[in-house]
């Protein structure tokens, strides 16, 4: 009572006395600080009962007015004043020791605001950069604390202040040789680098002489306890609690240098505060999209940003309940990492492990969110790690086993991702892990070369449905992601020679080829007694698609001898007899309704393919090596074997696998459109496309047709029923298949 009694006194003295001299004013209250150390006897009353609080209040007051009333950029003698006696330094010592107690969150505060309200450059000055990265190891050292709050806060506004200046991180890369070996290996320092080390770089807070107060107090100080507590260590242990190894390269001796900025916000990123971990996120996402190599190099080698990224995905994923409806997984709402926020009390549509579902795929969104702002070498890195400590250790063994549920749960949780991830380096890594990196064409021998990408794709064709629809939906979404590796490793690599064509020698009446680009000898489809029901409303005229297509560019020519495109149409067109269809009995039901959505597709997805620069018409003939044997290649292969049992498979499978070739179809690869659209094209022997699967089909359902008595109505019925137009009953007589 009597200290806040003494304060107002103070504080009306102050007022009514004649106004100093900036300098005079701002010495004055350092010295009423330091005289406090002096006089006082009770060094156990918080630091809120002395005046040191509205005396450093008061110092800031003073400078942020002396650079108001000065040019820009010139320092003024408050500003010299604290330079040169080293008040931060000493203001360090005083929250380090937290004497009074309280001391350091006042520190803490009077940084940061320093830093926020001066405009001028302070972080170059040596007596700005070193007591700051002092400061900066205080952060985070115990979890919890009631200055967590004020230690992210000025966490966040250095990490700030480097954003608008990225050449200043390199005054907080303190160079060092450290061993990352087990406890009690001790560090070995070369002469040569040390010999290398300027005063800048060399200061790591380990003080070897006694530090003392400003003049102005005449106190002497004990030697001061300035090594910084082994972060890697400290995060380590906390990461042991995780169950995930360490890196195999940990235990290597090599130079590297301390980031203890970092280090700060990783350990804050396990507040137990949400808001605390979510500040730490953002200060690290401001640091790693810094320019410098350096910096980024310092960032993934010699701190644990990596390892907290990919074991606490481990940690969250292994959260998860064994078993997790899929139509969960895939409805549950957005993710954003920052928000990261959920009731169970207050969501009427809660399921188990939905908060266990939503941290994952929070913390997943921000892991990619991280990688896609990271510098270029940092996100590579960052990246890897994700695809060595998180996809092969964690989610591959998950995917490979062989308990249905847990193929269906795992499996689910990877479509999901898929289709969450942004970053261009993280879906590079991803697609490698799911796919491999193999470019070469495929052989039989060897289909399962890539054990996961051999096993989802024998997923496609698994006895239980719900397995296969999944995992063709996670292929649909990986075909949707603007990654050429992606469709070339799938499918183009098995294309590149066009082996699946046959190449016959012209006879002498047969000099010249067909004028729509076949090969002599070709049959025109047209005249084939399976399409002799063609008229005139079954095709589409040839002006029709031409308006429907894109323009011709340089590299897309319009003449380029390839098959025409009205003609392919109305080749599929008339491959089911009117007598099997039933669009033409309920309105607005027919092919036609699909062009203008599948027109805007096709666009979409020439825009993505531009950056691949695809040829524009097919490899010449004269350079393919027609010897070589065809092999439609693994995925190809199921898809046609699921497309040929179409007639003995459920509804929902269908549509499944029709859906994931159309999406192949909509690529504008001159050899995806000759294999599978094309329905002129001179096949090889032995070789099938997706027009000869489709015929056998055809001609298996003409006589399926003819056991059937009432076709027609019970095909129309079962339509409708499909498209909710009747309602659900029993339907005698025809193939549950239909």
């Amino acid at each position: 009572m009597f200290s806040k009694f003494t304060s107002i006194l103070q504080h009306a003295v102050e007022a009514l006395a004649p106004s100093l001299p900036l300098q005079e004013d701002f010495v004055y209250h350092w010295k009423a600080i330091t005289h406090y150390y002096i006089e006082t006897s009770d060094d156990k009353a918080p630091v809120t009962d002395t005046n040191i609080p509205s005396h450093l209040e008061q110092m800031l007051d003073i400078l942020v007015q002396e650079e108001n009333e000065r040019e820009s950029g010139e320092t003024g003698p408050c500003m010299e004043y604290l330079l040169h006696h080293k008040i931060l330094e000493t203001l360090y010592t005083l929250g380090k020791a937290d004497c009074p107690p309280g001391m350091k969150q006042q520190v803490l505060i009077f940084y940061t605001k320093l830093l926020g309200r001066i405009r001028q450059p302070l972080l170059p000055h040596i007596n700005v950069h070193r007591p700051v990265q002092k400061l900066i190891r205080l952060c985070g050292e115990v979890l919890a604390t009631p200055t967590e709050n004020e230690e992210i806060q000025f966490l966040c506004i250095v990490c700030a202040k480097l954003k608008q200046d990225p050449y200043l991180v390199n005054f907080f890369l303190e160079n060092k040789m450290k061993s990352l070996a087990s406890k009690g290996v001790p560090s070995v320092i070369s002469e040569d680098t040390l010999k290398g080390q300027d005063s800048l770089s060399t200061d790591t807070g380990q003080s070897h002489h006694p530090e003392e107060l400003s003049g102005a107090t005449g106190m002497e100080q004990t030697e001061l306890e300035d090594e910084p507590p082994h972060q890697m260590d400290h995060l380590s242990t906390s990461l042991d609690n995780l169950s995930v190894t360490s890196l195999p390269e940990a235990s290597v001796v090599r130079p590297n240098q301390d980031y203890n900025l970092v280090n700060s916000l990783l350990n804050l990123t396990r507040s137990p505060d949400g808001r605390i971990a979510v500040k730490a996120c953002e200060g690290l996402m401001l640091l790693v999209s810094l320019p410098e190599p350096a910096a980024a190099k310092c960032l993934t080698q010699s701190t644990c940003l990596c390892e907290l990224l990919t074991d606490r995905l481990a940690s969250l994923y292994k959260a998860l309940p064994q078993s997790v409806d899929p139509l969960d997984i895939e409805t549950v709402e957005a993710i954003n990492w920052g928000l990261d926020s959920y009731s169970h009390k207050e969501d009427a549509s809660a399921f188990p492990g939905k908060r266990a579902l939503i941290s994952f795929l929070s913390w997943f969104d921000y892991c990619d969110q991280l990688i896609k702002e990271a510098q270029k070498t940092a996100a590579v890195a960052l990246a890897k790690a994700v695809h060595e400590r998180f996809f092969i250790g964690v989610m591959e063994p998950q995917l490979m086993q062989t308990s249905e549920m847990g193929i269906l749960t795992s499996t689910a949780l990877l479509h999901r991702i898929v289709r969450q991830v942004t970053s261009d380096v993280l879906l590079q890594e991803m697609v490698f892990f799911i796919l491999g990196e193999q470019r070469e064409p495929e052989t039989v021998a060897e289909i399962s070369r890539h054990p996961l990408r051999h096993r989802l794709i024998e997923h496609c064709d698994h006895i239980s449905d719900e397995i296969s629809i999944m995992t063709l939906r996670m292929f649909e979404h990986l075909l949707q992601k603007p990654n050429e590796h992606i469709l070339y490793n799938l499918v183009l690599r098995n294309l590149e020679e066009r082996n699946y064509t046959e190449c016959k020698p012209l006879c002498p009446e047969d000099k010249d080829v067909v004028e729509n680009g076949l090969i002599a000898g070709a049959v025109d489809l047209e005249e084939d007694p399976l399409f002799t029901d063609i008229s005139p409303e079954n095709t589409l005229p040839n002006q029709e698609w031409l308006s429907s297509s894109p323009p011709a560019t340089p590299d897309h020519p319009k003449n380029d001898g390839k098959t025409e495109v009205h003609k392919i149409v109305n080749s599929f067109l008339c491959l089911v007899p009117d007598d099997a269809k039933s669009s033409y009995h309920v309105e607005g039901t027919g092919y036609d309704t699909y062009l203008r959505d599948a027109h805007r597709q096709f666009r979409d997805y020439c825009a993505i393919c531009l950056r691949w620069e695809w040829p524009g018409s097919p490899k010449a003939l004269e350079k393919c090596n027609l010897e070589a044997a065809f092999f439609e290649g693994h995925f190809l292969k199921v898809l046609f074997d699921r497309m040929g049992r179409i007639l003995d498979q459920p509804y929902d499978v269908n549509l499944q696998v029709t859906s994931v070739l159309s999406r192949l179809s909509l690529f504008p690869h001159p050899h995806i459109h000759e294999y599978l659209l094309d329905p002129y094209v001179n096949l090889a022997p032995g070789c099938r496309s997706l027009f000869s699967v489709i015929v056998r089909v055809v001609g298996d359902l003409m006589l399926r047709i003819q056991r059937i008595q009432d076709f027609t109505p019970k095909l129309l019925l079962v339509r409708k029923r499909l498209l909710g137009l009747e309602p659900e009953g029993p339907l005698q007589a025809l193939p549950s298949c239909w």
